[in-house]
C-alpha cells in the first residue's frame, strides 16, 4: 500500500469514529417527557431508596445499581438499547422486560415513567 493511500485509510477510519463517537451522544433535552416533572415523580415513587440517584434528595441507596452516569450507558437491565422509551418501558414493567429481575413494579404511570426517563437520561 503506497504511503498516500495509507493516509487516507487513516483519515477515513478517524472521520468515521468521529461521527460514531458524536452520534452516540445523548440529547440534553428530552423527546418524550419533562426532567423536571421526572425528578418530582422520582421522588413521589421512592425511587431513591433503592437507586442513588445524582439531583435527587435523599436518593442514595445501593439496593439497585445506581444511576450515576446513565446517559452513557448502552444498555438498560442488560436487555434494551438506552433510549428514551425503552427507560420508560422499564419503569412502567419491568418484570415484561425482564420476568424475575428486583426491579418491582410500582404502577408508575404512562406520563410519569415518560418523565422519569427524561430526567434519568440527562444524568451524565
Amino acid at each position: 500500500m503506497s504511503r498516500t493511500r495509507g493516509v487516507l485509510v487513516v483519515a477515513v477510519l478517524a472521520a468515521t469514529v468521529l461521527v460514531a463517537c458524536n452520534s452516540a451522544r445523548k440529547p440534553t433535552t428530552s423527546t418524550i417527557g419533562n426532567a423536571e416533572l421526572g425528578k418530582k415523580a422520582i421522588e413521589k415513587y421512592g425511587c431513591g431508596s433503592c437507586h442513588t440517584i445524582p439531583g435527587v434528595k435523599e436518593a442514595d441507596a445501593l439496593v439497585g445499581p445506581p444511576l450515576t452516569h446513565f446517559a452513557e450507558r448502552s444498555f438498560i437491565a442488560g436487555q434494551l438499547a438506552n433510549t428514551e422509551e425503552n427507560l420508560a418501558r422499564w419503569i412502567r414493567d419491568p418484570q415484561a422486560v425482564e420476568p424475575g429481575t428486583a426491579m418491582p413494579n410500582l404502577g408508575v404511570s404512562p406520563e410519569d415513567a415518560q418523565n422519569i426517563a427524561a430526567y434519568i437520561t440527562t444524568i451524565k
